[in-house]
């Protein structure tokens, strides 16, 4: 039986789902994070390597399409085909933007905008032309504004203000210090450079944020605030640089970020004020995006059959 399977690889976690022909699932697999910066490429490989092997223990698939981020850049296409040749794929497999495999997921002509706000974050359109844009998803140095680990990184900022007396007070300092296992600023240093304030634990301080914020506290409040004005911000960039004609189109809320704080979506979208976008918090996952890409890409090598 022929198989075909997406993957939608993040920061955080990688999932993977194989069907057959007919698009019916037959199997999801969840992985660690598979992210080229951030894992490197021998760790990416293995991640991938597992995963297919739990998918499709007896066979590899007839057709792949794997998204991620940073793979339309150059250089990094040609080192994650490289890879998946090594695992066996040549010439049946699609290597994509993650947040294409979003939009493809979110909207069924695979047209309209997507806002990513997981442990990164990115938005990115396609317009009915086939003209595509994007704006965010450089990285925590360059432009990851409004994403999880930015709010775990704003956040500890405001922490150590907060201790040091440079800053406003905030209920985070003694809930980042508990959930970090520290007892006084003099801890964090070692943390920080000693490895272990990675970009995912960061990202995983957003819950705590959310969750101060919810007790009303300003500065948790005020970073969440100024994420969504950011992550507005790139949204209408990316119309911008694109044409919808005046057509109505979806604009798609993805990553772990929404889950968390659904009600960021609407605040994002406000924000944004962008005319003919209907706002939406995607609820399949972007896998399935990945893998009706991976089934045209099946169908383009076997006649349309």
């Amino acid at each position: 039986m022929a198989l075909i399977v997406g993957v939608d690889a993040g920061g955080t976690k990688t999932i993977g789902v194989v069907a057959d022909t007919s698009g019916q699932i037959l199997r999801t697999v969840r992985g660690a994070g598979a992210n080229l910066h951030v894992h490197g490429e021998l760790a990416v490989e293995k991640v991938l390597a597992g995963l297919l092997d739990e998918l499709c223990p007896e066979e590899r698939p007839e057709a792949l399409c794997l998204g991620m981020a940073g793979v339309d850049r150059p250089g990094e296409d040609g080192i994650i085909r490289a890879l998946l040749r090594r695992l066996g794929f040549r010439g049946n497999a699609l290597v994509v933007n993650d947040a294409l495999v979003a939009i493809a997921a979110g909207a069924h002509d695979r047209v309209g905008v997507v806002v990513i706000a997981g442990t990164g974050s990115i938005a990115y359109g396609v317009d009915r032309h086939g003209r595509s844009a994007r704006a965010g998803g450089l990285g925590p140095l360059l432009a990851d504004e409004g994403s999880a680990g930015w709010i775990g990184h704003r956040a500890l900022l405001a922490t150590v203000r907060a201790a040091e007396g440079r800053g406003e007070a905030t209920l985070l300092r003694d809930a980042l210090f508990s959930v970090l296992t520290v007892s006084a600023l003099s801890d964090l240093p070692a943390m920080a450079y000693g490895g272990g304030l990675t970009r995912e634990r960061l990202a995983e301080l957003a819950a705590t944020v959310i969750a101060v914020a919810q007790t009303g506290d300003p500065v948790a409040l005020s970073i969440i605030e100024e994420a969504s004005t950011e992550l507005a911000s790139a949204a209408r960039s990316v119309v911008r640089q694109i044409d919808f004609g005046g057509s109505p189109y979806p604009l798609i809320f993805a990553g772990g970020l929404f889950k968390g704080l659904p009600s960021l979506v609407d605040a994002v979208a406000k924000k944004a004020g962008l005319a003919g976008a209907i706002p939406h918090r995607l609820t399949r996952d972007p896998s399935e995006g990945a893998l009706s890409m991976a089934m045209d890409l099946y169908r383009s090598r076997h006649g349309g059959s």
